[in-house]
């Protein structure tokens, strides 16, 4: 049996559509850009239309760069390693319970790249507002964890400042100049 160059082309094509097609699949599983997942009483998901306040998208080329979360530290409040532990623990969840909600696509890119959480230090409250604004101008989820004052740090203190998950282009744009934690 002869097949024509013309054939294999046509199903080679067909083929490479389908993988492509089955990858971004795959990637964004049942949700797509816009929805929102919620969980109901029997903690199982339930998709939504999302609200509008929510500004931002996953792009065809997000879909293929790597994610994660940074967790920014205050330095000056001389937390010890065990509380900002805590801390940052709280900013994550923060923002996952978020990023769940409003952006399902990007919380499934994040976790296939390994969840990455890099925690990096700065010294006062202020850096850390206008990070958060900084944050929120480009539509990255963000959470301000204010301490509850019950062990070493005074009540409603911000102690972390949780970004993302998101690109890792988009966070470095924020967040790239400043040291590990």
């Amino acid at each position: 049996m002869h097949v024509s160059a013309d054939t294999v082309k046509l199903l080679a094509t067909g083929v490479l559509g389908f993988a492509l097609g089955a990858a971004v699949v795959g990637v964004l599983g049942p949700f797509a850009p816009g929805s929102v997942v919620a969980a109901n009483d029997n903690n199982e998901y339930e998709t939504e239309s999302e609200d509008e306040s929510s500004t931002e998208s996953t792009s065809l080329a997000d879909m293929f760069t790597e994610h994660k979360m940074i967790l920014v530290v205050r330095t000056d409040l001389q937390m010890t390693k065990g509380k900002a532990a805590a801390q940052c623990c709280h900013a994550t969840l923060g923002c996952y319970k978020k990023s769940i909600r409003r952006h399902p696509a990007v919380v499934k890119l994040w976790e296939r790249s390994g969840q990455p959480k890099i925690t990096v230090q700065t010294k006062g409250e202020e850096s850390l507002l206008i990070l958060q604004a900084q944050a929120e101008s480009v539509g990255i989820t963000h959470c301000l964890v204010h301490d509850a004052g019950r062990t070493q740090i005074a009540a409603g203190s911000a102690t972390v400042l949780g970004l993302g998950p998101a690109p890792k282009r988009k966070l470095d744009q924020i967040t790239g100049d400043l040291k590990l934690y």
